[in-house]
């Protein structure tokens, strides 16, 4: 399936999208409107995703898990978001913002990913056209797409963006996080309002790479988004009433299947894969798990799940080098096979090259190699890439509503929410390496493993005593299952402080192989690493700053934040 080399099209009608009669250029003269809403759709669905997924340049792919998935402790980098240090020239937020808002050369290439020029020129014709289907399911990228850069950058252009070819406004202002809010729930039912009309004379099909067309999916994909923003809002309004509703309507994600995903293919040429995927034949590697998040999954962290070993480990990393292997250079953090570095060091070691021994992404995340303990260097053909950009799953309905229930919004038993919630992720789990194993040999995840860490995790859950404290089980649960999407844990962590960051500056969090020292006698901790010094003279991001690529150009921008005191409007 060519996606790419159609999408490509779309580059004519957004980068001339101020000319008049620019839609001539796509005039087909047996059916010139269902081509031209196919290419409007598959590109902005496919920039959606590279705005938000892992940053891939080659492919012009900058999104926003690839600062956020540092800063919710999964993956430490070398580049400016370690330390908390993204700033208005960061490469990735300046991709993200670009390709969201406008199409651009990347790389002296033609773009293909301006999804909001793409979204609004699909609303615009889909309407004369009088194809609801395509304008409802344009109006939820919109609105989940705004939804997403309110929760990263607080105030974004909203109101006056892209309306140069209609309005000439060429600097649109920024509008309030708030106020942007308020009107994407109405946004939503407009969507779902088209969605409910009948089928017209153009309809999506294949061109549609999130449902394949599947109305009844994209209702429920708008109950559930509704959902999630209610719960986002939850602290600064009373949004009792509507998630009740919402979840009392049976009518939001039910099954695994159901989840909103960028389904990549194991396609080369044009390269269709996650963009995860590159780390597998970049020339250098830039991505090493987290410590941390290592350490909570293998039951390390005397603080929480201490014992409790996650089945999900050789689905999530790849460790290159063996149990007894030298590694290519002197490692800054090791367990056994796996080999990292730590988030702030400013060690000796933070440096030095380990492309061909330190752990990379597994099967779960990217459609990488699944850890079956062979400890092989990995190459492109080392894994498939055809793992989904998990958006929104099911996974996170059930999370949400736990979260819900411990909070006192929703009736009903958090307990049996999280247990359901646990093992939904791993169901996960197997539908993501069904889609990306593809010659490998990987083992169905549930079963007697899943059950058993279940059952280990609501043991943890039961012996809390507060709220708050059984809050912190939920929202960690949630971030372990949302590896490779990082967007809407850090909107999490913001809202609820959960899970638990590591924090260099915290003496009880000391660089040294796990949060505090080992509990003595204890076999499931591993010996203290050597202690690494640390920098860290920032405080936690409350929300991202803007790109330099649209303040320093745009005289109603305004001034450059100050991340750490300039919180999203819902963030009490």
């Amino acid at each position: 399936m060519k996606r790419l080399s159609s999408i490509i099209l779309v580059t004519l009608v957004v980068v001339t999208g101020c000319t008049k009669g620019f839609l001539d250029i796509n005039k087909d003269p047996n059916n010139p409107s269902t081509a031209s809403l196919s290419l409007l759709l598959t590109g902005a669905q496919q920039g959606l995703a590279y705005d938000l997924g892992f940053t891939n340049a080659a492919r012009g792919a900058n999104g926003l898990t690839e600062v956020l998935a540092v800063y919710t402790h999964q993956i430490v980098v070398r580049e400016s978001q370690d330390q908390y240090g993204a700033t208005g020239i960061s490469t990735d937020l300046n991709g993200a913002w670009s390709s969201f808002y406008s199409a651009q050369a990347v790389s002296g290439l033609p773009d293909f990913i301006g999804m909001l020029q793409n979204v609004d020129v699909l609303i615009t014709q889909a309407s004369a056209n009088n194809a609801r289907h395509y304008a409802g399911i344009a109006k939820l990228l919109k609105a989940y797409g705004f939804s997403q850069f309110v929760d990263a950058f607080a105030d974004v252009p909203f109101s006056e963006a892209n309306q140069f070819a209609t309005k000439g406004t060429r600097y649109p202002k920024y509008d309030k996080g708030a106020d942007i809010y308020k009107q994407l729930f109405p946004m939503i039912d407009e969507a779902i309002a088209d969605l409910q009309t009948a089928n017209g004379v153009l309809e999506p099909g294949k061109d549609d790479l999130y449902y394949g067309g599947d109305v009844k999916k994209w209702i429920k994909f708008a109950n559930t988004l509704k959902l999630k923003l209610y719960n986002q809002v939850r602290l600064v309004q009373d949004v009792s009433g509507p998630v009740n509703q919402l979840i009392s309507s049976g009518n939001l994600f039910s099954q695994t299947s159901d989840g909103f995903m960028m389904k990549y293919t194991a396609q080369v040429a044009p390269d269709d894969r996650n963009p995860g995927y590159s780390e597998y034949y970049a020339t250098q590697k830039t991505h090493y798990i987290s410590p941390w998040f290592y350490e909570i999954l293998k039951g390390y962290n005397p603080r929480l799940f201490t014992g409790i070993k996650d089945p999900r480990i050789p689905y999530y990393f790849y460790n290159q080098n063996s149990k007894a292997g030298g590694s290519q250079n002197p490692t800054e953090y090791r367990d056994s096979a796996f080999i990292s570095i730590y988030f702030g060091s400013t060690g000796t070691n933070k440096g030095a090259s380990q492309d061909n021994s330190m752990t990379v992404f597994g099967l779960y995340p990217v459609g990488g190699r699944y850890d079956a303990g062979d400890a092989v260097v990995v190459n492109a053909g080392s894994g498939t890439g055809a793992a989904p950009l998990r958006m929104l799953t099911y996974a996170d309905v059930l999370y949400i509503e736990a979260e819900l229930m411990n909070v006192g919004l929703v009736a009903g038993d958090a307990r049996k929410k999280l247990s359901d919630a646990i093992d939904e992720s791993f169901k996960q789990v197997d539908f993501v390496a069904n889609l990306a194993k593809g010659g490998q040999n990987v083992p169905t995840i549930v079963g007697t493993a899943s059950t058993t860490y279940r059952n280990a995790v609501l043991g943890v859950y039961d012996a809390r005593t507060t709220p708050k404290d059984k809050l912190e089980i939920i929202m960690t649960e949630k971030w372990i299952q949302a590896f490779g999407f990082s967007c809407d844990t850090y909107s999490d962590y913001r809202r609820t402080g959960f899970p638990v960051l590591f924090n260099p500056n915290d003496p009880t969090m000391a660089p040294g192989g796990f949060a505090q020292p080992p509990i003595l006698g204890n076999p499931t901790l591993p010996p203290p690493q050597a202690k690494v010094p640390v920098a860290l003279g920032r405080n936690y991001p409350l929300s991202l700053p803007w790109p330099n690529v649209d303040i320093q150009v745009n005289p109603n921008a305004p001034a450059q934040k100050q991340p750490d005191i300039t919180p999203v409007f819902w963030d009490k």
